[in-house]
């Protein structure tokens, strides 16, 4: 199973392994998982990534800084504040269009999903079926592995009744800020890198 994860170097589907060590996908799932404990409790130079369906090995990140200057690879660039809007609105309101996007944001987006369509964090997902057919976007795995996160129900939850400005608003630490006061916790593990540093979101009506 190693081996396999290994080999691939991208994401290896659950059933790919099931037929290739005829094994019962339960049993292979519970691998998995001792697997994934195993190099995070023994502080491994490497980590198991369990996203959506798939399963693989990547590099800590605690060594990040040294692998880039073993392999002299730059660091990536930070998303810019209209980046991360445009990324978080996608990520929320997932399949939708710019036109909806530009709704919430107030201004033209198409620059910017461009700049998320070249860095992998978005994809198209086919056409709404309206007048004009506008193309539908929705986030990659890609996405999931640049925010640590195994799958979308990772996100912090949205709060149900939004403030007086119509906002919805992340602290510092990546907390969804209730308007009454106080934060509510994530569903499972703080949102990193990134998307920590979005403050606030327009949330519209969706189209």
């Amino acid at each position: 199973m190693e081996a396999i994860l290994f080999a691939s170097g991208e994401p290896v589907q659950v059933d790919r392994i099931c037929v290739a060590l005829d094994i019962d996908r339960p049993t292979v799932e519970q691998l998995l998982q001792k697997l994934m404990d195993y190099y995070a409790y023994e502080r491994r130079g490497i980590r198991l990534l369990k996203i959506d369906d798939s399963w693989q090995l990547c590099s800590a990140p605690d060594y990040a800084e040294t692998i880039r200057k073993a392999f002299e690879i730059r660091k990536p660039a930070k998303l810019s504040q209209p980046a991360l809007e445009v990324l978080t609105i996608i990520a929320y309101y997932q399949p939708t269009t710019r036109a909806y996007v530009d709704q919430i944001r107030g201004v033209d987006s198409s620059y910017t999903v461009g700049l998320l369509l070249d860095r992998g964090l978005i994809e198209e997902c086919g056409r709404l079926q309206v007048p004009g057919r506008p193309r539908q976007y929705r986030t990659t795995k890609q996405f999931l592995r640049a925010f640590h996160l195994s799958s979308l129900k990772d996100l912090p939850e949205l709060p149900d009744d939004i403030g007086e400005d119509g906002q919805m608003r992340l602290n510092e630490a990546g907390e969804v800020v209730d308007p009454m006061g106080g934060t509510r916790k994530r569903r499972h593990r703080p949102t990193p890198g990134n998307l920590r540093t979005c403050k606030s979101l327009e949330r519209g009506q969706r189209l």
